[in-house]
């Protein structure tokens, strides 16, 4: 499955709209906010499509997976939006991982933790909240609601040390703009171990640089970290291969149609993060080419004078010279 999906789950009464753009969306709130609320009337509608109040309106077919035959469930579902409410604690399991990778379909699952085995973006945790928007009409509006990715540096960000997440590329890549401006620069080597360099404050600007498409699970310890430290700034572009694509060193105008609308062409079946995708398609655009680009180690010519300040240039609000 690719592109965006919009769901609309309504009664008389209570409406849910809301649009899905990558094949994992986390709804995240407090009680009483209506996440189970909408999983129930997805339910109601899937048990009794022609007797139930509740309507259901998608281009894709709606299921919920719950219980302990949830990969029973789910080996009967393709092509759907797979709805799954908090309490079930398979979605927290590498199995359930695995399970989903390769699948063509979106999910939508509730819960108040983190979920490490998954990698989804900091940009698809939402919570629910109530609008006004029908005005006068007895219709409790339920909208989504972002919960990150919205802020932005009010000022200039200029480190001391930055951490990235990864240890292979984009880690060269960084060390080598620091040591050219005597910063200090280290891998953290996995984005659960970020937090680590978080624990000590040593008093210096710090920061850090992790794939936003898939540093969901980690966003709130980080934050949790950073309260009252105005000494440390989060860069989540939606990977170190996103933020070359975007630097405009390749020029093609089909990439930049891409890089505007990224679920258009994100296979989910394919690749179970966008990250895999910008990191395959970096690898595409510039094979046979003096960019030719590796995960593993960094190409010199990305290093070069030209190339390097226009991928710096992408990092809006950051300075490293």
């Amino acid at each position: 499955m690719r592109g965006k999906h919009r769901v609309i789950v309504y009664t008389k009464r209570v409406r849910y709209d809301f649009e899905l753009r990558r094949n994992i969306t986390v709804i995240r709130g407090d009680s009483a906010t209506g996440k189970t609320t909408l999983i129930d009337m997805v339910q109601e509608h899937i048990n009794n499509p022609s007797g139930s109040p509740v309507e259901v309106i998608c281009d894709k077919p709606c299921y919920v997976l719950a219980g302990a035959l949830w990969k029973e469930q789910l080996s009967g579902v393709s092509d759907g939006i797979v709805f799954i409410d908090e309490g079930n604690e398979f979605v927290k399991t590498d199995e359930f991982s695995r399970t989903i990778q390769g699948t063509d379909n979106y999910y939508v699952i509730v819960t108040r933790e983190g979920l490490s085995a998954l990698p989804y973006s900091v940009e698809e945790i939402y919570g629910i909240r109530t609008s006004g928007k029908f005005g006068t009409l007895k219709q409790s509006y339920h909208e989504f609601y972002r919960i990150y990715g919205t802020d932005v540096a009010k000022s200039m960000v200029k480190p001391d040390i930055i951490i990235t997440e990864d240890s292979n590329s984009g880690y060269q890549f960084f060390k080598q703009v620091s040591d050219e401006n005597r910063m200090e620069c280290y891998s953290a080597e996995g984005k659960s171990n970020i937090f680590r360099y978080l624990k000590g404050d040593t008093g210096k600007n710090m920061l850090i640089i992790a794939d936003g498409a898939a540093f969901g699970s980690e966003i709130d310890r980080v934050l949790w970290m950073m309260k009252g430290r105005d000494n440390v700034a989060v860069y989540l572009p939606e990977s170190f291969e996103w933020l070359i694509l975007s630097s405009g060193i390749f020029g093609d105008k089909d990439l930049e149609d891409i890089l505007n609308e990224p679920s258009d062409y994100v296979e989910s079946k394919e690749y179970f993060s966008w990250e895999r995708f910008f990191t395959a398609l970096l690898v595409a655009r510039s094979r046979d080419t003096y960019l030719t680009y590796s995960k593993r180690k960094m190409n010199h010519a990305y290093l070069s004078k030209n190339v390097k300040e226009k991928i710096l240039a992408r990092m809006e609000k950051i300075t490293l010279n």
